[in-house]
């Protein structure tokens, strides 16, 4: 049974002087999407955006330390992101989230969880010769020579959104797109300018 707390999400909003919302950052491996992130998280911060960065790879120590890479556990993997997420936006956080989230059936399952204009879906959108020229963990190079099974872009699909709130170019200087996110979440009064 879900309990009510005194506070509301609303006390917290404006506690914090903003909405408690998540930018779903997500792309193929090496598309930029954990370094935008972080990025913006410095950016929100240094303007006193009360934050959270949640990593595909850190959670992957922890919370989902227990799945692989199948479809199911992906689908999980995402599932308990969501949850937490969930919980960090009724805290009144702008939850950033860097995961490659291959499947679109996933993203909208968060969306929907998460209620309307809450989720924001950024795609960083780098093409796949960038991600492999890239390859900051090598894993590109380990898939291509098999060492690595259900990879996405090699051996498993990766679904590009087809209405992402924000769609970057991933080729872009780090700086003109954090400019850009800025702008949408003050355009969207998300953050004060």
């Amino acid at each position: 049974m879900w309990h009510s707390h005194a506070v509301t999400r609303a006390e917290r909003e404006t506690l914090n002087g903003h909405q408690g919302v998540v930018l779903w950052f997500t792309g193929l491996s090496g598309s930029g999407k954990s370094t935008v992130a972080g990025a913006l998280e410095q950016a929100l911060h240094q303007q006193g955006v009360s934050t959270y960065l949640l990593d595909g790879d850190n959670v992957r120590h922890g919370l989902c330390s227990d799945l692989g890479f199948s479809d199911d556990d992906r689908k999980e993997n995402i599932r308990r992101v969501g949850e937490v997420a969930k919980l960090m936006v009724d805290a009144g956080l702008v939850v950033l989230t860097a995961f490659i989230s291959p499947h679109r059936a996933e993203r909208q399952m968060v969306r929907d969880a998460l209620g309307e204009g809450r989720f924001i879906e950024v795609f960083v959108d780098t093409p796949l010769a960038i991600c492999e020229a890239r390859d900051p963990k090598g894993l590109y190079k380990k898939a291509r020579a098999g060492e690595l099974r259900n990879f996405t872009g090699i051996d498993a699909a990766y679904e590009s959104p087809q209405q992402a709130e924000i769609h970057l170019d991933g080729e872009q200087l780090v700086t003109k797109l954090i400019a850009q996110l800025l702008d949408v979440l003050r355009g969207r009064d998300i953050i004060k300018s």
